[in-house]
């Protein structure tokens, strides 16, 4: 399974308990797609998120988001770990 960090922009001001609910939005269907999201981040100052999941592809995150109500157009596949 492949592993992916996504960065989505806009989210100035997000709160925890926010940024709580749209990663648990994305629990609730990410098996439809074969995906698992991991972890979120939030910069709350410079509104970005960034979410690590492992998946079958880069599509395969973004319809998970979409779908959740949050699209990002920003997935990197990770293939490189130290």
């Amino acid at each position: 399974m492949a592993q992916f960090m996504d960065v989505h922009s806009g989210f100035v001001g997000v709160r925890a308990e926010q940024l709580k609910e749209a990663h648990e939005a994305d629990l609730a269907i990410e098996a439809e797609e074969g995906v698992h999201f991991e972890r979120a981040w939030l910069d709350p100052e410079s509104g970005k998120v960034f979410c690590l999941s492992t998946g079958p592809s880069k599509e395969a995150v973004m319809r998970v988001h979409e779908r959740a109500g949050h699209p990002v157009s920003e997935v990197y596949e990770l293939t490189v770990e130290v």
